[in-house]
């Protein structure tokens, strides 16, 4: 019999491990709420009309498809199996899919009830997304995503707020990063200007691998993609743009002089940096021109988020849509939004050994089991402490100490209670450190005071 296992890009999760998964989802959400975003929930699946064309080609095709009940072959004709049409196939045989992200059944959600919400309307949601893509380092088949988006409002203070939250967020969690922003008018313009207009999503796509592949290996791609020579030329200017964000700022208002939708992508962009006071920022803010972001949806403002001291690709990303709900029937509704990765920030946290030691244990107190009669003594005292939030336990059977100590320990459980029956009717209890070894004999009111 073979061994139990799970589907690659998955993961368990045991208890230490959801601690620790708590901690950042505690962290991102009450940020979230400081700045006013309501949460929500969306099913795990969605109609495959939802999803389908909302990603690009490349989104479509790692979606998982949920195979329909019931005689679910009836409508594959054998002309569909003979010239083996799969993606025919699969629209047949599925109508429903697994979420790709969480912004997409969003938009879906704000046009369903449009009538029941309050624009501008800010909702976080911490749910599971699911894609088909090949595992990797850093990269699963089901993770996390921790969303907050503002729609209804064409305002970038959206965007200079959402930055703040990133900003806040990464300090609370101790880890050094920079945010890569950019703006896709801005990248439309450089199409219209190099004469690509045409060809911007492979322009895109190449300059978005620059920080991966290089200079060499992104007008290769774009060689490869038929672009000219002579076009090519006149991108290189783009893609090396060097010195702080107004010198690069300062360089692309010259270069992009004859296009008008390049000029508002730079208008954009200078002011979400002016309104930043990056002085009060630890998170280092980068306007990176080759920046592009995949997903197709991205009208505006685009960022990134890298850590600094561990080799992942980016742990935040987000920008701005205007088009997104206007595909499920609401024209007109801007929306901007990012989105923690929970699941890298949790690798780079480990990476760091950065975790609160508190995250360890759930447990604050474990309490000796001397048998029955001090078992039913300090219950009222158990009872008592759990009322006001100190948590303990009660080691269930009447062992050996060294194995209730070995328990604690393995738990990461810091303290641990000693009594028996005379100490616990005269209100005294020992206290061991398990960290330090150290004992002290409290009394009662002693022993809450300590953990209140």
């Amino acid at each position: 019999m073979s061994k139990p296992s799970i589907p690659k890009g998955t993961r368990d999760f045991g208890a230490v491990e959801m601690q620790r998964r708590n901690y950042i989802f505690d962290t991102i959400r009450s940020v979230y709420r400081l700045h006013g975003y309501r949460q929500i929930e969306t099913p795990s699946m969605e109609l495959l009309s939802t999803l389908m064309g909302k990603y690009g080609e490349e989104g479509d095709r790692l979606l998982f498809k949920i195979l329909d009940s019931g005689d679910f072959l009836s409508n594959i004709s054998h002309q569909d199996i003979e010239e083996k049409n799969l993606p025919r196939i699969a629209s047949k045989l599925c109508e429903k899919g697994l979420r790709y992200d969480l912004t997409v059944p969003f938009a879906r959600y704000v046009v369903q009830h449009r009538n029941d919400i309050t624009f501008p309307f800010k909702r976080f949601q911490i749910q599971p997304v699911w894609r088909a893509d090949r595992p990797q380092k850093g990269r699963y088949r089901e993770f996390y995503q921790c969303d907050a988006d503002v729609v209804g409002t064409d305002s970038l203070l959206c965007e200079v707020e959402l930055i703040e939250i990133i900003n806040e967020v990464f300090e609370r969690l101790n880890i050094a990063c920079s945010l890569h922003i950019n703006n896709r008018k801005i990248l439309a313009g450089i199409a219209e200007v190099v004469g690509v207009s045409d060809q911007l999503t492979d322009l895109t796509v190449a300059m978005d691998k620059f920080d991966k592949i290089g200079m060499d290996g992104v007008l290769k791609e774009l060689e490869e993609k038929g672009i000219s020579e002579a076009s090519i030329e006149r991108i290189k200017p783009f893609i090396l743009l060097e010195g702080s964000n107004e010198e690069r700022l300062m360089s692309l208002t010259s270069l992009l002089e004859a296009s008008e939708v390049g000029k508002k992508g730079l208008e954009e962009l200078r002011f979400i940096l002016n309104h930043i006071n990056t002085e009060q920022l630890s998170c280092e803010i980068l306007f990176d021109p080759s920046l592009a972001r995949g997903l197709g949806y991205y009208t505006g403002a685009i960022m990134e988020v890298k850590a600094k001291e561990v080799e992942i690709g980016s742990i935040t990303g987000g920008g701005r849509y205007d088009n997104l709900t206007g595909i499920f029937g609401l024209q007109g509704t801007s929306g901007v939004g990012i989105s923690f990765g929970a699941d890298r920030i949790y690798d780079v946290l480990q990476q760091l050994e950065r975790f609160p030691e508190e995250t360890a244990s759930s447990t604050q107190i474990l309490f000796i089991n001397f048998g029955e009669e001090e078992v039913s003594l300090l219950q009222p005292l158990i009872r008592q402490m759990r009322k006001n939030n100190i948590a303990v336990e009660l080691y269930p059977d009447n062992a050996k100490i060294k194995k209730q100590m070995t328990y604690a320990d393995n738990l990461s459980i810091p303290y641990v209670v000693l009594a028996g029956s005379e100490e616990i009717k005269s209100g005294t209890y020992t206290l061991k450190n398990m960290l330090t070894g150290e004992q002290s004999l409290l009394s009662q009111e002693e022993l809450f005071a300590r953990f209140i």
